[in-house]
């Protein structure tokens, strides 16, 4: 039952220059303006290979020569205008509860708004100018407190970039909230009719709206991991020397240590049963529901449920070592990416700044030229400021990324990179590999009706005592099918022979056929010998059980689907008959190298599916790659995602996602570009008040969202497992 962990610790750079990887925490990440200036500044450094951002995450991965400390590149961020800590590669640590202090500046925010607009209904309405002058004077009680403590993440992210010479999409935000502010109070102070109290508070209840929705839709991509880990063991009962027992939590258990896992307990770290026999719920990790059996030999991980028997079980890796710490890596990493789409939404967040505090100032100086006044020139220009923000488009990509990346991964398969996303959405061509890949890779017994009750039994008392692969699939089989072991007695193995033992009086035995004399050794099968008589049990490698159903989802997507093997002639040609797919075998690392080159010179988007030491070279160089779990680690380092469990159709369902994702990004660019090329020129004209500016700004930063959220279900519903 051994459930794969993905190999997700990409080996670092050598070369003349040792270069090493550092990863940095920097909350201050709020759009692709900032990923740009991050990149572009860290790059630029003498012995900076790459810096990537993680948007999703908050975090910069930077690849650097080994002479260049990290406190450089830590003072380096803090000049770009960004605070910044080593971030500690932990899966399992807690999140820093930005979610929780906006949610609690939104609320506060919330009650201002509310409050305040009673008071501004009461004055549109038509009060005398003695009330009027009273509920000024009350909103700014409310308003101001609220300003002040809403604010704060705005405030503080723009006095970061101004302090270092340098702007951000927050500096305009808060030049617009303070001058709304400050404009009123002057009103309220010298008895004007205008006060913006009202578009200040409730500029900044959008704002955090929207920004909240942000940090909330990026923790759902990970909502599906965070179940996960919760679903962990917190600690074990470990079996020490001396036959007692002791607790030990999680983060401080240790390889080699033995522990005892009750029925009905969750395990705190990967292992190997020593002993026992039980059935494991494994979903979490596989996705699938049925329990599977476990017993001596078997490898179980963290997180997997002991639904039969106590166990003992050896830890083999546990905490940040664990399979499903891994996972939890992997969507870490699957973040920003240097996508076409990220690139323009890059590109024009870059000009943001300049753009709309010229806009805003020749907004003022136009208005004064005409006469209107200070106050209705910086009125105007207020408006312009708030209007302008680029909050959509720097939403567009990485909200739609960040909801397929999650809806993928609660089917089975792991993104890897967020501009994979965009390649699967390309695709018009698929390449399977047969073994592992179309297939389970893994030996079964083809046979077992062969077998009475008895001989059943005979057969698992012999293979689960044996550690070859076919006594290793015959047991899993037999244990699947509820089998109880016979009490064999007596077991010895002799390796390239089989193994023996005694049952009730009786020679029994588990033999290669080879034993029998004739050319029969050379198949894929064991004999059972009771008391000499002999019974030939057959193996083979199964396809994977929903091959048909995902074939016939590709075909309907309108993809060409073939085979690419280094498996024989006469195997890879049967499998292909069966399937009515065009097949090439017999194929090397190069060969298939080779073919994806003709394929793609012929103008094909061709997505390889892979999973062995062979496909590595293929997976790297085709348009986008996939490998299952089970795969070795050199196809899955080499793959842009992998799935879990046994089946395939996540495959089907990566590419309809992938396409759907496309399309909400190009409404959600569309989205953001209508508005401004809407919503400018009227803030210029003078048709937007401050608290119009801000409730549009805000209404398209949801949009966007929202328009993104709707890729939560763009797999279908559950059963989309079986058909895509």
């Amino acid at each position: 039952m051994n459930a794969p962990a993905p190999a997700l610790r990409p080996a670092l750079a050598a070369g003349p220059e040792r270069m090493v990887g550092s990863r940095f925490t920097v909350p201050g990440i709020r759009c692709a303006g900032c990923i740009g200036k991050i990149e572009r500044g860290l790059s630029a450094l003498p012995g900076v290979e790459s810096a990537r951002v993680n948007l999703t995450a908050k975090r910069v991965a930077v690849s650097h020569a080994a002479f260049l400390d990290e406190d450089i590149l830590i003072e380096e961020l803090r000049k770009l205008g960004f605070e910044a800590g080593r971030a500690v590669d932990n899966p399992l640590a807690r999140d820093d509860g930005e979610t929780k202090r906006l949610v609690r500046a939104l609320a506060v925010a919330g009650f201002g708004m509310m409050n305040v607009m009673l008071f501004s209904v009461s004055v549109w309405s038509g009060t005398d100018a003695v009330t009027r002058e009273l509920f000024h004077w009350i909103s700014a009680l409310i308003a101001i407190p609220v300003v002040v403590y809403s604010g704060r993440p705005f405030f503080a992210s723009a006095w970061m970039a101004l302090r270092h010479g340098r702007t951000n999409m927050d500096v305009p935000i808060t030049i617009g909230v303070v001058l709304a502010t400050a404009m009123s109070l002057h009103e309220t102070v010298t008895g004007g009719e205008h006060a913006y109290f009202d578009g200040a508070v409730m500029l900044l209840f959008f704002l955090l709206a929207g920004r909240t929705l942000d940090a909330m839709m990026r923790g759902r991509a990970r909502s599906g991991i965070a179940a996960l880990l919760g679903r962990m063991g917190r600690g074990a009962q470990v079996l020490g020397e001396d036959g007692a027992t002791r607790y030990v939590e999680a983060e401080k258990l240790e390889p080699g240590m033995v522990m005892l896992v009750a029925a009905g307990e969750a395990l705190a770290a990967d292992g190997v049963v020593e002993e026992g026999s039980t059935t494991i719920d494994a979903s979490m990790l596989t996705g699938e529901s049925d329990p599977q059996a476990a017993g001596p030999g078997d490898r179980v991980h963290a997180g997997m449920v002991n639904l039969g028997n106590p166990v003992e079980v050896r830890v083999t890796a546990a905490a940040q070592d664990t399979a499903l710490a891994d996972i939890a890596r992997l969507m870490d990493h699957a973040g920003q990416s240097r996508s076409r789409y990220v690139q323009i939404a890059d590109r024009a967040a870059r000009l943001y700044a300049p753009a709309v505090h010229t806009l805003a100032l020749l907004s003022f100086c136009g208005w004064m030229l005409a006469g209107a006044g200070v106050y209705k020139a910086l009125t105007i220009a207020t408006a312009v400021l708030i209007i302008t923000c680029p909050c959509a488009l720097g939403l567009a990509v990485p909200a739609a990324q960040v909801v397929a990346a999650g809806t993928l991964m609660r089917r089975g398969l792991l993104i890897k990179d967020g501009s994979a996303l965009e390649r699967l959405a390309e695709v018009d061509d698929v390449l399977l590999d047969k073994t592992g890949t179309l297939t389970l890779g893994e030996p079964r017994p083809m046979t077992l009706a062969l077998l009475g009750p008895t001989s059943k039994g005979i057969a698992l008392g012999l293979a689960q005592a044996s550690r070859h692969p076919l006594s290793r699939g015959l047991m899993r089989a037999l244990r699947e099918d509820g089998v109880q072991p016979a009490d064999v007695t007596d077991l010895h193995e002799t390796a390239g022979t089989g193994i023996r033992g005694r049952f009730e009086g009786q020679d029994v035995a588990l033999v290669r056929p080879a034993a029998t004399g004739g050319a029969a050794g050379t198949e894929l099968a064991v004999d059972l010998v009771i008391e000499g008589a002999r019974t030939r049990i057959a193996f083979g490698d199964p396809l994977r059980p929903d091959v048909p159903a995902t074939l016939h989802a590709l075909r309907a997507q309108g993809l060409t689907v073939s085979i690419a093997s280094g498996d024989r002639t006469e195997a890879v040609a049967a499998l292909a008959r069966t399937l009515n797919l065009f097949a090439a075998a017999a194929m090397r690392p190069a060969d298939k190298l080779a073919l994806l080159e003709r394929r793609a010179a012929a103008g094909r988007k061709v997505l390889m599916v892979g999973d062995g030491l062979n496909d590595g070279p293929a997976l790297a160089g085709a348009h986008v790659s996939l490998a299952p779990g089970s795969a070795s680690d050199v196809s899955q380092q080499a793959a842009d995602a992998v799935f879990v469990g046994e089946r395939l159709m996540p495959l089907a369902l990566a590419i309809k996602v992938a396409r759907a994702t496309m399309r909400v990004v190009r409404q959600n660019f569309a989205t953001a570009v209508l508005y401004n090329v809407l919503a400018v020129p009227l803030a210029i004209m003078g048709h937007v008040t401050p608290l119009v500016a801000a409730l549009a700004m805000s209404g398209s930063s949801v949009l966007v969202v929202g328009n993104s959220l709707r890729l939560a279900r763009a797999a279908g519903p559950k059963e989309g497992r079986e058909q895509a």
